[in-house]
């Protein structure tokens, strides 16, 4: 029976997987505390990958104090030898006498045998605790494991007429600098960036992280940049190219510029599809196998209409500016023509936030 202690020590274990938000990728955001005698004695986080995994922190800094005592985790502890030793083994060898979790873990590697090792060396095992909010801090990994697919962010910043660019292709600067500090957290959070080539031509982009604090935290990593560029007219000198950690996914070297781009540090990947275009869903598989569990895309309309079309979206990150900009500026999304109302896409809002002058609307599909 579970009572408002375990509530809060779990909400403890959360706000402490929470610290691991810009850095443990490819890996889990997890935390972990052991409790004895009502008392917290360990904490612990996964910071980074290769790092102790938070069980590890938390069993290390209670030392004999976890025998006999209570752990909560907000994530299975694995089963199995990955990068580090599993820690259902520490567990278990650190004698606990009782173990809460908040989510059963999705790899299948391990998707309940930690549980079940638990329970076999006689520890009493709680899954479900605050299990919504543990899979809200992890959906890339979640959606990698499951679906062997990233989860896809889609950020879109428009005037309130729902307008994106000029008929030129001006975009720069629809909102205000609130609105684009909070993209950076976004960016921080992600394994990688993706947009479209018309993006880099007309706007010639860094997609890096450049907020100080953010890029501190990160120790300067920086997310995987992705360009969708199906005849390869990126230029070797594009920002986008400097310093690497770069990805051009195309479909066809018409200009023969592979080798200069490879020259220029990029990575390419040719994956077209059977329209002479680069084939989303394989792209998207392929950052899965590149252990990519968040992708942020800021792109046009072309892109982002492709991915909608593609039904690869799984999240909208909406930045409403109070201006208007006209019916011959560029939509967000370019759609085929609907001549039914039973043909829109129908969102969910998840929240709203004012952000200065500008209003950020986080939506999902409504299924």
């Amino acid at each position: 029976m579970l009572n408002e202690h375990d509530y809060h020590y779990m909400e403890e274990a959360l706000a402490l997987a929470a610290q691991g938000l810009y850095t443990c990728m490819p890996n889990p955001r997890v935390g972990c505390v052991i409790v004895r005698d009502s008392v917290i004695v360990g904490r612990g986080a996964h910071l980074r990958t290769g790092e102790p995994h938070a069980e590890v922190h938390a069993l290390r800094e209670a030392g004999e104090k976890a025998r006999g005592a209570d752990a909560y985790v907000t994530l299975e502890p694995c089963s199995h030898h990955g990068r580090t030793p599993p820690c259902a083994d520490a567990l278990i060898a650190a004698g606990v006498k009782r173990v809460f979790v908040a989510m059963q873990d999705p790899n299948a590697k391990v998707a309940g045998s930690g549980l079940e090792k638990l329970r076999q060396h006689g520890i009493e095992v709680h899954c479900g605790l605050f299990e919504h909010e543990a899979q809200a801090l992890n959906p890339g990994f979640i959606s990698r494991m499951t679906r062997g697919l990233p989860f896809v962010r889609c950020k879109v910043a428009a005037s309130l007429d729902g307008r994106t660019a000029l008929a030129n292709g001006v975009s720069q600067w629809i909102t205000g600098e609130e609105a684009r500090a909070d993209v950076q957290h976004w960016r921080a959070r992600s394994c990688a960036i993706l947009t479209g080539i018309g993006t880099v031509l007309y706007d010639n982009p860094q997609m890096n992280v450049r907020r100080p604090d953010l890029v501190e935290i990160k120790s300067g990593k920086q997310p995987l940049r992705v360009v969708v560029d199906s005849r390869l007219h990126i230029s070797p000198d594009a920002k986008l190219l400097e310093g690497g950690n770069t990805l051009v996914v195309y479909a066809a070297d018409i200009e023969n510029k592979a080798q200069a781009l490879q020259a220029a540090g990029a990575e390419l990947a040719c994956l077209p599809d059977a329209d002479g275009r680069v084939d989303l869903q394989k792209l998207m598989q392929h950052l899965a196998s590149l252990e990519i569990n968040e992708v942020l895309v800021e792109a046009g309309e072309g892109m982002n209409g492709a991915l909608q079309q593609a039904d690869l979206i799984d999240e909208y990150l909406f930045y409403f500016a109070p201006v208007l900009m006209g019916s011959a500026a560029r939509g967000m999304f370019g759609l085929p023509s609907m001549t039914e109302m039973t043909q829109r896409i129908e969102l969910e809002i998840l929240d709203m936030d004012k952000l200065g002058v500008d209003i950020r609307v986080r939506a999902k599909r409504r299924r």
